[in-house]
């Protein structure tokens, strides 16, 4: 299904699109590279998203760590024993 939209581009940008795809192709052409920056911005948030969770949750994650480490140095000990 297609929905046709009023648009207006600078006049570079629509001879840019013309050098790449007929006049016939544009809505084409326009379409895919509309969803193509979305998945890369899409991806750029996820990635800042995770990355920043991380950062928030390092101490805490650091400190289960070695809470995990801890336990099981304990059951590694009590087993060669």
């Amino acid at each position: 299904m297609h929905q046709r939209i009023d648009i207006t581009l600078p006049i570079e940008t629509v001879k840019l699109i013309d050098r790449v795809s007929s006049k016939g192709n544009r809505s084409r052409l326009i379409g895919e590279a509309v969803r193509h920056f979305i998945e890369v911005i899409g991806r750029e948030n996820l990635k800042k998203r995770l990355k920043e969770g991380a950062i928030r949750r390092a101490d805490r994650d650091l400190r289960l760590a070695q809470d995990w480490f801890d336990l099981e140095q304990q059951v590694w000990q009590r087993k060669r024993k």
